[in-house]
């Protein structure tokens, strides 16, 4: 069963993003980490960066294929999640915890209201496990 973080905002191509104040943190949905199966490589920006909306922020390489993930808001990377270089597994684990990819101080937090909540990514999952 997929899991779903309550707390957090979701994009299209199963990115989560969970902001604090003006800080959002980033990453993959569980849903993304299982259709990739085990992950042995995630490749992170620079604390410094700048993106878009929507912009290949970081690539995800797993025993199946490499996934580029895209910005869910626009902004600064602050922060690099570091663990990932040798433990990419993480993501694995832990993908709405330990498994977090980046933080970055927006720089349009109306950005976020574009993104669907959980229940809606829900149903999109329920859509997309019917399919399958």
């Amino acid at each position: 069963m997929t899991r779903i973080d309550n707390s957090c905002r979701y994009t299209e191509t199963h990115d989560w993003v969970r902001a604090d104040g003006d800080i959002a943190t980033f990453g993959i949905s569980d849903y993304a980490q299982d259709q990739l199966s085990d992950i042995v490589f995630v490749e992170l920006p620079e604390v410094g960066d700048n993106f878009e909306q929507g912009q290949v922020y970081a690539v995800v390489e797993s025993v199946k294929a490499a996934s580029d993930c895209y910005a869910p808001v626009s902004g600064e990377v602050v922060e690099v999640n570091s663990e990932l270089e040798s433990t990419p597994g993480l993501v694995n684990q832990e993908p709405y915890g330990a498994g977090w990819f980046i933080k970055v101080r927006m720089s349009d937090p109306a950005e976020l209201e574009r993104l669907r909540n959980a229940a809606s990514y829900s149903e999109l999952i329920q859509q997309l496990t019917e399919e399958e």
